[in-house]
């Protein structure tokens, strides 16, 4: 009982670490993980530029963890110390507007230095693109990391086969022309383009889609929405009730 004890505790207490990254394998809960291209580009995304890609409900329930991918424009690492993230609803193409994009805000949160996680995750000669400019850099730089957002307090209840849009907009610690964040490219493409917009308080979202420099090949952004509760989690939840038999 002392073993079993021991190797429980253990992996109740090494679990909130495990949770806080994604690896190709673990469980999704999107219609597919859309992953960081190594050879892609990093598209800025420091407030007020806001990003957003689509994706599709494969489970009904709470979008408690969301992962997404970045770099830092040059390799010049800065600080994260504020990241918002929303959900939208699908707004269709139309006649006035050929693309789809986030319609109806449905949910939305800012997370502190505190309330997410960073690790390196990978490396490549990648590109930066800045849209406002616009303008185009390769290479660029090589690193690039997972942000982890996991256990959302009070998060949104998403339907199965319904389409979503998450938008992402970062704020970096004393904001300069060195210290730029992108979200990474994906080698996964999913319904339409990924788009940015400028946010401009009491006006409305002027969304782009978002192209690479010949104008023609679309973008779609890194990310993966998970399960919960997690494998191990449940793992260490069983372990926990045998212990508590074997006590009684």
């Amino acid at each position: 009982m002392k073993t079993t004890l021991f190797y429980s505790m253990m992996l109740l207490i090494a679990s909130p670490f495990v949770f806080a990254d994604w690896d190709p394998g673990d469980p999704y809960k999107m219609h597919y993980p859309q992953m960081p291209d190594p050879q892609g580009w990093d598209v800025y995304a420091v407030a007020p530029k806001v990003l957003a890609d689509d994706w599709m409900c494969n489970a009904t329930g709470p979008v408690s963890d969301v992962h997404l991918w970045g770099s830092w424009r040059q390799d010049f690492i800065g600080k994260i110390v504020n990241v918002h993230l929303s959900i939208h609803s699908n707004l269709l193409p139309d006649t006035q507007i050929p693309f789809s994009r986030p319609g109806d805000l449905l949910w939305e949160r800012d997370f502190g230095r505190d309330q997410f996680s960073i690790r390196p995750y990978g490396t490549g000669e990648q590109g930066w693109y800045n849209p406002n400019i616009p303008a185009w850099n390769r290479p660029d730089h090589s690193m690039y990391h997972q942000i982890n957002f996991v256990n959302i307090e009070r998060p949104f209840w998403q339907i199965e086969k319904t389409i979503y849009w998450l938008d992402v907009s970062v704020q970096v610690e004393g904001a300069t022309a060195n210290a730029q964040w992108g979200w990474k490219t994906s080698t996964e493409h999913f319904m339409d383009s990924a788009v940015w917009a400028d946010y401009v308080a009491g006006a409305p979202m002027i969304w782009q889609p978002l192209k690479d420099e010949t104008g023609v090949q679309r973008m779609d952004m890194a990310f993966v929405i998970t399960p919960e509760p997690t494998t191990l989690t449940l793992m260490g939840m069983g372990l926990l009730a045998i212990v508590r038999r074997k006590i009684r």
